[in-house]
């Protein structure tokens, strides 16, 4: 059996660089930018071993699930770490962090999510980047599910570590990611012993054998198929325009939530403020004596390519989340979704509105 995707040349080095350079277009930014050749979790992971260790105290600001992982991954390097906790349904304030190291003056390190999909909210990175500056500490950020729906600025935003994937609001492939990197971040990274190497999840190994020789050649293997996914799909955010990418996204996220409000049943939305709502998803919570996990259930089971999906770990009775993103971040999937959320919450005797939820995400989208 042959296939003309089984056949293609190598990618070559120079290929490869040039992928780079489009992403670190994407981010306007200055820094190294490397694509590492897995989901989005190696580079998250590898950087925080690269640059973190027994001498590192963190703020690890927790407004989701990720935010805990990351908590956790810094702990097993040794750090000390001081857990910033926000309600899951709001986000974090640069007064908060400002407060943080007013208490904890020996933090180095920030750990950050800008959007939590999970969740459904997002965090002013730029107020908060600039607090993180005046301390002088190194500042990692995942923006996997934030990029391309909203402004990605590491430049600007003094984003020492900035993560992103494609698989989102990119509209592209899970299999790579990638992260920029500031001098100071590098630096970091080859003063820590523990930093990983000759390992998947080291960056030094990427620096010395691809960034400081001049991306020549590949230290392995490319994955092929990912790489020229992730190329179309940066050659398509540049022929719509970044911009419109993203304008699309916040006129999803608006749209569902003033469906959701105009629907009834007891839907609402899960954030509290707009202005704290991502534009990546949008989560919503059920009303008392409906299980978010069941209504997601019905609703799929009626139309599968929906883009819902129910909490994850104890939210999966309260939440759910409305996934608008890449392909998705239109009117018509918006209305279908909350119009099947609808007919599952009627079925429950609940009173709904499904022309007033059409109404309003007509007019919301804009």
């Amino acid at each position: 059996m042959t296939h003309p995707f089984l056949d293609l040349p190598l990618l070559s080095a120079a290929h490869f660089a040039a992928i780079e350079d489009r992403v670190a277009r994407l981010l306007g930014t200055r820094q190294d930018v490397v694509i590492m050749q897995g989901e989005a979790l190696l580079p998250l992971e590898g950087a925080i071993r690269a640059a973190a260790g027994p001498g590192t105290t963190a703020l690890n600001v927790i407004t989701g699930p990720y935010g805990q992982t990351f908590g956790n991954w810094l702990r097993d390097c040794g750090a000390t770490v001081i857990d910033l906790t926000v309600p899951f349904h709001t986000a974090v304030t640069s007064a908060q962090i400002r407060e943080a190291f007013a208490g904890h003056p020996e933090i180095d390190f920030v750990s950050l999510v800008h959007a939590e999909a999970a969740t459904g909210n997002t965090n002013p990175v730029g107020e908060i980047g600039a607090v993180v500056r005046e301390q002088g500490a190194l500042f990692y950020l995942d923006a996997v599910a934030s990029v391309g729906a909203e402004p990605v600025l590491p430049d600007a935003w003094g984003v020492d570590l900035c993560v992103i994937g494609a698989q989102k609001a990119m509209g592209g492939p899970a299999g790579v990611s990638a992260v920029s990197v500031s001098e100071r971040a590098w630096a970091r990274m080859a003063a820590n012993p523990d930093a990983p190497r000759r390992s998947y999840l080291s960056l030094l190994d990427w620096k010395e054998r691809w960034v400081d020789g001049g991306r020549k050649a590949l230290p392995h293997a490319p994955a092929q198929l990912e790489m020229l996914a992730l190329e179309a799909c940066l050659e398509r955010i540049e022929a719509d325009g970044l911009e419109t990418v993203m304008r699309r996204h916040r006129a999803a996220a608006l749209a569902t939530r003033a469906g959701a409000v105009a629907l009834g049943g007891g839907l609402e939305p899960y954030v509290h403020e707009e202005p704290d709502a991502a534009p990546v998803a949008t989560t919503l919570r059920v009303p008392s004596g409906v299980v978010a996990s069941e209504l997601v259930a019905e609703a799929l089971a009626g139309d599968g390519t929906l883009p819902l999906a129910a909490g994850g770990g104890p939210l999966a009775t309260e939440m759910i989340r409305v996934n608008h993103y890449g392909a998705n971040a239109t009117p018509g999937a918006v209305r279908s979704s909350l119009a099947a959320l609808g007919a599952g919450l009627a079925k429950q005797g609940r009173t709904v509105d499904l022309e007033g939820a059409r109404r309003a995400v007509e007019s919301a989208w804009r």
